[in-house]
């Protein structure tokens, strides 16, 4: 069970108390805490989870926090590294993450420790300088993406740097359980080993339980503090709107956003699925006289960025995107959130929602939706590779070697030599990086890994681990139904599905103001045989773990098949499930 996320005043205790940099005793470690946070950050107080975390930090101890989306994770290794006797290294998957965090620091200027970057964008001799000033002590944080670490050069210089701290940001990232998984992440398990294991920090807003131990397991954390801080947003209304029709629902997005921006409650975000759906979208929304742009990954990248750099400066009333308007878009004066298709999971919805409201004040999400729309999401999730598609691939690296190819198979040869599109190609290149079969580098070339299996082994592995992927991929897009389709309260809904009960109803969603959700009173634990987090096994579906119960059914997370929902007069009466020690 997890650890009870209160009390994060309370000093964490520790064996390494002699000798700490931080301070020879946690109550020291505290005071030094809260004096860095109050005279440099200006913190009045913490957040929850917030000093827990920096405490476990300081105190040499691995830590997970999940923390909510604006609940200051950055601020948990601004200050501990701080504390520490030695640089920190923070791994953050995108380039804008990383830039908007060197700017932060670089405002906290002598205070804070200079903070620099290391990634492709950057001059040779930029790179070289960030790497120089990292070993001899003029760069306390140096921010850098996975890809990096592929480099020996790279893993040597930090490591003659000796950091205190290894920080990952957006950890989910390291879970194949996670929703935004990047086979990069898989590699620093190992790298924190070859940089003489600092203290590994690991940063998320959203992981349900098995991506937490998957990120324990992954980064190889050595008895961590877990600090789950909560993941309700109080602040946000949830609400869903139902359309039976395409066109009905394409009118209720425009509705709602001139309702919003009318009333003054703007700005907002408006989520779509498709880069077509993005631009007419925002092209309707301009032709009603907002100021509105549409966000995607296909658009050149100084159109991006001009993009994003007029919703920061205020000129825009609305950015209608796809998920590439996603990590590190933290403006927190949003005030809604509005999807005109659902999000592929519950995980991507909270993440996404959770951009809304961060300054703490009233704000609003709103999924606008349509039954139909759920099979684009199940396309989505659907697909797996043949495994003769997989060998050819698999077989292709393999080769490189003995073809001279030292530099690895780039993408573009891969696509002659298979006749395969980008998108499939990528996939089956991230399948057979999971199963250790090849390694891909920071310029997008592909290497045989070190031991690898034989390519027929590995193209076997590699569809195994896609049906599975696949399996879970479609219970998340099922639980995105029951989300948008239940007449209980969505908040107890959104948060059980993350492994936290909510006693009462929320008082601040659609089914709240109501009533229905008051139809549905939550049961008491001792009233139901299979509490929440209970450890429980099916005869079909194998090892899972009870994540909510409701008044006639439970949610089960199984190991092998993702989320299912069971009717529990079945569950009791036909004796389907049974309690594990």
């Amino acid at each position: 069970m997890l650890p009870d996320p209160t009390g994060e005043t309370q000093p964490v205790p520790f064996p390494t108390d002699r000798d700490n940099p931080a301070g020879g005793s946690a109550s020291v470690r505290t005071r030094r805490i809260r004096e860095f946070a109050r005279e440099v950050l200006g913190y009045a107080e913490f957040r929850p989870g917030q000093e827990r975390a920096m405490q476990a930090v300081v105190g040499g101890r691995d830590t997970l926090a999940v923390l909510p989306s604006g609940a200051g994770k950055t601020a948990v290794y601004q200050v501990a590294g701080q504390l520490l006797d030695g640089p920190v290294v923070v791994v953050s998957p995108l380039i804008a993450l990383q830039r908007d965090q060197v700017e932060r620091l670089t405002e906290l200027a002598d205070d804070a420790g200079r903070a620099a970057q290391l990634n492709s964008s950057l001059p040779a001799a930029d790179q070289r300088e960030a790497l120089d000033g990292i070993g001899n002590g003029t760069v306390r944080f140096l921010f850098l993406a996975p890809e990096q670490l592929t480099k020996p050069e790279v893993v040597e210089a930090i490591a003659a740097a000796e950091p205190a701290l290894f920080v990952v940001d957006e950890a989910h990232c390291v879970s194949a359980w996670g929703h935004d998984f990047r086979p990069d992440y898989l590699r620093l398990g190992a790298v924190v080993e070859q940089l003489g294991r600092p203290t590994v920090l690991a940063l998320t807003a959203t992981a349900a339980p098995p991506v937490r131990a998957e990120i324990v397991e992954q980064l190889g954390m050595d008895e961590p503090e877990i600090v789950v801080a909560g993941f309700d947003r109080p602040e946000i209304r949830l609400e869903v709107d139902h359309h039976a029709d395409a066109h009905a629902k394409e009118q209720g997005v425009l509705d709602r956003v001139l309702a919003e921006i009318g009333e003054g409650r703007g700005p907002g975000i408006v989520y779509a699925a498709t880069r077509k759906g993005t631009e007419e979208i925002a092209a309707a929304l301009t032709d009603r006289g907002l100021r509105a742009q549409a966000y995607h990954a296909g658009l050149r990248k100084t159109d991006r960025e001009e993009t994003q750099r007029a919703w920061m400066a205020d000129e825009l009333d609305v950015v209608v995107a796809t998920t590439a308007f996603g990590m590190g878009i933290d403006k927190p004066g949003t005030r809604f959130v509005v999807h005109a298709e659902p999000a592929d999971s519950i995980d991507s919805y909270y993440q996404e929602i959770g951009r809304a409201g961060r300054d703490g004040e009233p704000a609003l999400a709103v999924l606008v939706y349509r039954q139909e729309d759920l099979g684009l999401r199940r396309f989505f999730a659907a697909g797996t590779p043949a495994e003769e598609e997989l060998q050819q691939v698999a077989g292709l690296v393999a080769a490189a070697p003995a073809a001279g190819l030292a530099d690895g198979v780039d993408v573009k040869t891969l696509r002659e030599e298979t006749g395969r599109a980008a998108t499939p190609l990528a996939r089956d290149l991230n399948l057979l990086e999971q199963v250790a079969a090849v390694v891909v580098d920071e310029d997008g070339a592909a290497h045989p890994a070190d031991g690898a299996p034989s390519p027929g082994a590995a193209a076997a592995a590699a569809r195994e681990l896609a049906e599975h992927h696949e399996k879970v991929d479609q219970s998340r897009v099922e639980m995105m139904r029951g989300y948008a389709e239940t007449t209980e309260c969505r908040r107890q809904f959104l948060l059980g599905y993350f492994g936290e009960q909510l006693d009462q109803a929320c008082g601040n969603c659609d089914n709240c103001s109501s009533g229905t959700a008051q139809d549905h009173p939550r049961p008491d634990d001792h009233d139901v045989p299979f509490p929440p987090e209970t450890p429980v096994a099916h005869s079909e579906w194998g090892n899972g773990v009870v994540m909510r119960v409701e008044d006639d059914r439970i949610t089960v997370l199984f190991d092998e098949v993702g989320y299912k929902t069971l009717a529990l007069a079945a569950v009791v009466g036909n004796d389907l499930l049974r309690t594990r020690r």
